[in-house]
């Protein structure tokens, strides 16, 4: 699967690994697509839960229009898929963490949202920390933790993206 950037994104999501459907599908978070309608019910994103809900909309709407119009990227510390992250190696994320140090440096974000607690822990080394806004910062960018997104309640997750839309001064409106 193809790690997808755009330069300088305003928001750059982080995820731990793909599922392995969303892998074969080359889009993340395609197996189960709470994620989507979660961009979708916070406003980042124009597309509406039915034009997501296909497998084919929804791969042309990433390849065309998630990093290029909406200027949001996504990458994974790990690219290998598993079920779940219980088939993660120990130290399988160490290369992953400099890849994506390396990324933010360079495109600087404004946010950096980390999908999950899990996904924060592999990537900070980190285990005392809360949801929201972390101390760490590289540079101007700054860090946030979101709930993943199949678990709990969706206004909870919607909340958390609109916050983070808010601090990244992101408004779809303005990618018109």
């Amino acid at each position: 699967m193809i790690d997808y950037l755009y330069k300088k994104p305003q928001i750059l999501f982080i995820g731990i690994n793909p599922h392995p459907g969303s892998y074969d599908r080359g889009v993340p978070f395609s197996n189960n697509k709470m994620f989507w309608y979660l961009l979708s019910d916070a406003g980042i994103i124009k597309e509406k839960r039915n034009e997501l809900k296909d497998d084919n909309s929804l791969k042309l709407f990433y390849d065309t229009k998630f990093n290029k119009f909406y200027k949001l990227g996504l990458l994974n510390i790990i690219n290998r898929p598993t079920r779940d992250v219980s088939g993660l190696h120990i130290g399988e994320e160490l290369p992953g963490r400099k890849k994506i140090y390396l990324v933010i440096k360079k495109q600087k974000p404004k946010v950096v949202c980390f999908i999950g607690k899990i996904t924060y822990e592999k990537y900070s080394d980190l285990k005392d920390f809360t949801f929201g806004w972390q101390k760490n910062t590289i540079g101007e960018t700054k860090f946030y933790v979101m709930h993943f997104p199949l678990r709990g309640e969706s206004i909870v997750r919607i909340n958390e993206l609109k916050e983070i839309a808010q601090a990244a001064n992101y408004a779809v409106s303005q990618q018109t």
